[in-house]
């Protein structure tokens, strides 16, 4: 009796080892892909006119870089802006929302790409201050990241960020701009689909399902 009660008991617990190792194993893959990189961007700027009652301007940024990664060459980013005289200088906030700035408006936003399939999408909240005398227009922020294409699916993060670039004539987009971007990403790896393990636990517990059948057959003609 002993051993016919073993005998069953032997793939049933294979097929629950086997099921343990299986979900141990999907959690590992639950995981992270992280992409930390610096890059630099040769950049201009665009200011026109939005609300002028209100101090309200839209801005294009647009930039263009040799040593980024992942095909991340080229972005451009289009943002809201309220400016404010600061002595002979202008500080100006940037924000994706015009809700921000307490106006109407579609959010507008970044993009990141190049000549290949990745991508990345994201929201400006940033500022500048304009030196006439220097000549300048200086500032920097954060972008948040919302998602993006190719190997940047469902990415999430940030891009910090500095830049400085000459004025130019009054009107006319800024010149000899550099930026300075830092992106810290984060994408999702993909679960990978049942392994040969998840066959194995229904092979077992079928298999002990059968040995129950028959060592109750056999202990009902006993």
């Amino acid at each position: 009796m002993l051993r016919s009660h073993i005998k069953w008991l032997i793939p049933a617990a294979l097929a629950f080892g086997g099921f343990g190792l299986n979900v141990q194993s999907a959690s590992a893959q639950a995981t992270y892909d992280t992409y930390d990189f610096t890059a630099n961007y040769k950049t201009s700027v665009q200011l026109q006119p939005f609300l002028p009652e209100q101090n309200i301007v839209r801005a294009t940024i647009t930039g263009e870089s040799t040593d980024a990664p992942y095909g991340l060459t080229k972005f451009t980013s289009n943002t809201y802006g309220q400016t404010e005289p600061r002595g002979d200088n202008t500080f100006t906030r940037f924000n994706s929302d015009p809700s921000t700035f307490g106006i109407q408006g579609e959010v507008l936003g970044d993009i990141y790409y190049g000549d290949g399939p990745n991508q990345l999408f994201g929201l400006a909240n940033d500022s500048a201050e304009i030196n006439p005398n220097e000549g300048t227009i200086k500032g920097g922020g954060t972008i948040t990241i919302t998602g993006g294409t190719g190997i940047f699916q469902n990415t999430t993060g940030k891009i910090d960020f500095t830049q400085e670039d000459r004025l130019g004539p009054p009107g006319a987009p800024t010149t000899d701009g550099n930026a300075i971007l830092k992106f810290s990403l984060k994408t999702p790896r993909a679960v990978p689909e049942p392994t040969a393990t998840t066959a194995l636990v229904g092979v077992g517990v079928l298999g002990a399902g059968v040995l129950l059948r028959k060592h109750r057959r056999k202990a009902a003609s006993n």
